[in-house]
């Protein structure tokens, strides 16, 4: 049995993502893509990060891959933004689980350049269950390599380019000294590169290709990137940047070697891309106003609704910097980033940027999320106009995240209770039911509860001034609908 989560499959190799797995994963992936595209033998790019067990893994989904009719591309070690990079107008399989442990490893479906939704993993699911026999042996293709890495780091080094032009010769990143620590993963053959050809001056640190993570831990925390921290701080650098084993994820830091928050991280370049759509709607409003008897000249406008998609949990901050350059935001559920834009975009806004905390999709560039991306683009951005002035006229409010024990048989309840006692507690906020409960007060403070989807906890979420109120608050109010409900429920 195969079964999607939020992050594709993930797991430990021995438990979860075995050889059995990928097997019957790649056969169904080359299916899906025989059933679905008009050519014969499609294309499936198959790409792994840097864990011992990606080899075999890889070899496995290639194997299915091939017996099911499709043509296995084999990608080699690339970050998973590579892959998706590559799976523009194809299928791809990517073999990563991204931040965890060592021992685990994972499986992530892609197709022209976005992971998977859910009818396509379930269509996945159906595929292995139905098991079926493979093809014709005159079908089964002979894999073939592919090397992306150099059209992708050239890719995004074009787009920030066009993001941030420049005067004369001289390069974006000219003069910026940025730390970076790969964390022995994907990165590695990536960010360095992509910010050199900028003109930066980098540093890598565990800048190796380690599946075992000699270095630090695969997650980016403030915990384990200690001597990142203390190595900016006692350098003479403008920035640093972490990633996460497959390069989706990031982290930064500031010239003192203090994080910087990940929603002040988003709030920066959604507030970016929104000014950016804001503006050059602006000129092509004048343009058409200058051509005002040329009949096409209002089909050149650009949108005028640009749109940042994020989740429930992301702080009102990025709010107060989208609506002042002229945007909105539309929040969606955590691990659903796509489905946010494709319904933004169904209502006729123009999604310029999407993010969850420390994950980015930058639209213009790729339907992907790229950490490689983020990172040349607040490079950029730093080089170009300095990190205290990206960050001045955000308003960093102190944030808190609680988990209150709660059986998963009385979270239903439980939640039910809290949309009214809630509210009753806060009676000025404003109420938005749709993921959790999230109330947002005249402050500028919120909070949202939501029942989590893999522990037996009730999250709350919050950030305010007096954060330590809102908490106490919110948190007598989550434990008394847990004891009350538990104990109806004996």
């Amino acid at each position: 049995m195969v079964e999607f989560g939020t992050a594709g499959i993930r797991g430990p190799v021995a438990e979860t993502v075995t050889p059995e797995v990928a097997l019957a994963v790649g056969s169904a992936v080359g299916r899906l893509a025989v059933n679905d595209e008009p050519t014969d033998h499609p294309e499936i790019g198959i790409g792994r990060d840097g864990r011992l067990t990606g080899p075999a893994l890889a070899a496995a989904v290639e194997a299915g891959v091939a017996a099911a009719g499709a043509t296995p591309i084999r990608l080699g070690t690339v970050p998973t933004p590579t892959l998706a990079f590559e799976s523009r107008g194809r299928y791809g399989v990517m073999l990563t689980a991204s931040h965890n442990p060592p021992a685990d490893n994972g499986i992530k479906c892609f197709v022209d350049g976005q992971e998977f939704d859910d009818a396509r993993e379930a269509r996945i699911e159906s595929l292995v269950d139905d098991a079926s026999p493979p093809a014709d042996f005159e079908a089964w293709r002979s894999p073939r390599r592919r090397e992306p890495l150099p059209d992708y780091r050239a890719a995004v080094a074009d787009y920030i380019r066009e993001q941030l032009p420049t005067d004369g010769e001289a390069a974006i990143c000219d003069g910026l000294r940025v730390a970076v620590d790969c964390g022995n993963g994907m990165a590695a053959l990536s960010t360095p590169q992509v910010l050199n050809d900028l003109g930066a001056t980098v540093v890598a640190l565990n800048a190796n290709v380690d599946g075992r993570f000699p270095g630090r831990p695969s997650k980016p925390t403030p915990e384990t990137l200690g001597d990142l921290r203390a190595f900016v701080a006692d350098g003479d650098f403008d920035l640093g940047i972490a990633h996460d084993g497959d390069a989706d994820r990031i982290v930064i830091l500031d010239g003192d070697g203090e994080i910087v928050h990940e929603d002040s991280v988003v709030a920066m370049l959604a507030g970016y891309y929104t000014r950016q759509a804001s503006s050059d709607a602006d000129a092509g409003d004048a343009d058409a106003g200058d051509d005002a008897g040329d009949a096409n000249a209002g089909d050149d406008a650009d949108a005028t609704d640009p749109v940042v998609v994020t989740t429930p949990n992301a702080s009102g901050r990025i709010d107060e910097q989208v609506t002042a350059a002229g945007g909105r935001v539309e929040r969606v559920r955590l691990g659903a980033l796509h489905e946010g834009i494709a319904a933004a975009e169904r209502d006729g806004g123009s999604v310029v940027f999407a993010a969850e905390p420390w994950k980015h999709i930058h639209p213009a560039f790729g339907g992907w999320i790229d950490g490689v991306a983020s990172a040349a683009l607040l490079a950029g951005l730093v080089a170009t106009r300095g990190l205290d002035e990206l960050r001045e006229p955000i308003t960093e409010r102190p944030y808190r995240k609680v988990s209150v024990d709660c059986p998963e048989a009385a979270k239903s309840a439980a939640m039910a209770t809290l949309e009214s006692s809630l509210p009753e507690a806060f009676p000025d906020a404003t109420v938005s039911l749709e993921h959790g409960i999230r109330l947002s007060l005249p402050d500028g403070s919120w909070l949202l509860v939501r029942p989590s989807g893999t522990e037996p906890y009730i999250r709350l979420y919050a950030e305010s001034e007096s954060v330590d109120d809102l908490v106490a608050t919110a948190t007598e109010r989550i434990e008394t609908a847990v004891d009350d409900t538990a104990g109806a429920a004996d």
